[in-house]
């Protein structure tokens, strides 16, 4: 019977961490696989089609036993078992309290140092402190600080363009990788390997007048046969002149919100990143001649 235990769903996962010792007068291993039941997750993992044979100690309902590299949402990080196990315990593994310690890995079906390998989330003894584990969010990140995303790349406006008050404005990007996507990249450390995907979900353009627009996709690119038609799918229109905005141009910034998409490590997530790309635009009025 396990005394003083926690219980948390995780998924399809009952995860149970025992608060207080439930290990057995002689300080064996308990029934259902569980050393101590110091640590035990529960899985229910259904039946292969065409399996067969006995369940092993951690199935659940007699489905068939199988490896697991990660679980899901839960930590993955080796820790202290605390409190630790009582001498003769069978997690000491033959050792002395004090020879080493016993850890915990909620992430791997198999601790260094242990022959027992149906327990998923085994408690397990070593001589020193394991290495510290990876958290695939971290190497997420490092794969997407790897891929160099950058600001848009403005087409329109032109930086040494012209343009009138009350004329529709085209605004466009010219899309590349780094400063559009899609981009990929992965790293790895710890036998570990995260792949990361980035790509543009929308640009907003902080117009410098006080207003701002919001575009999908990249823009569309002005051709002359467009007259003086407005934009498809990214533009703008200015009502005043920038005669008075200092040096006589509207300050403007391109932002584009990237959304990434990573898995690995038994893990899969979401990550946003911004980047922004500041620009210029000159406005004055049509001049009537006549």
């Amino acid at each position: 019977m396990l005394r003083g235990s926690g219980i948390a769903l995780l998924g399809g996962l009952v995860l149970v961490a025992a608060v207080t010792p439930a290990a057995l007068a002689d300080g064996g291993v308990s029934a259902g696989g569980c050393a101590d039941q110091y640590f035990c997750v529960h899985v229910d993992i259904p039946a292969k089609p065409g399996g067969g044979g006995d369940p092993k100690p951690g199935d659940s309902g007699g489905s068939k036993g199988t490896d697991v590299a990660g679980i899901g949402s839960a930590s993955c990080g080796i820790r202290l078992l605390e409190p630790q196990p009582p001498a003769g315990s069978a997690l000491w593994e033959g050792h002395a309290p004090g020879d080493g310690a016993v850890y915990v890995n909620p992430c791997v079906n198999k601790g260094p140092g242990t022959g027992t390998t149906d327990t998923i989330g085994l408690a397990f003894w070593s001589q020193t402190p394991p290495a510290a584990a990876v958290d695939p969010a971290v190497l997420a990140q490092r794969a997407v600080d790897s891929m160099l995303l950058t600001g848009p790349k403005i087409a329109s406006p032109r930086a040494e363009g012209k343009y009138t008050v009350g004329v529709p404005m085209w605004l466009w990007v010219t899309p590349s990788p780094t400063t559009w996507g899609p981009n990929q990249a992965s790293a790895s450390a710890g036998g570990i390997t995260v792949t990361a995907t980035a790509k543009v979900s929308s640009i907003s353009w902080q117009m410098g007048d006080g207003s701002s627009v919001t575009c999908a996709g990249p823009g569309t690119a002005y051709t002359a046969d467009r007259g003086m038609s407005a934009s498809p799918d990214c533009g703008h229109r200015y009502r005043t002149t920038s005669a008075g905005q200092p040096g006589g141009k509207y300050q403007g910034t391109a932002t584009t919100t990237w959304t990434v998409d990573w898995a690995g490590g038994g893990q899969s997530g979401q990550l946003t990143e911004v980047r922004g790309t500041p620009f210029t635009v000159s406005v004055g009025e049509l001049q009537v001649v006549g």
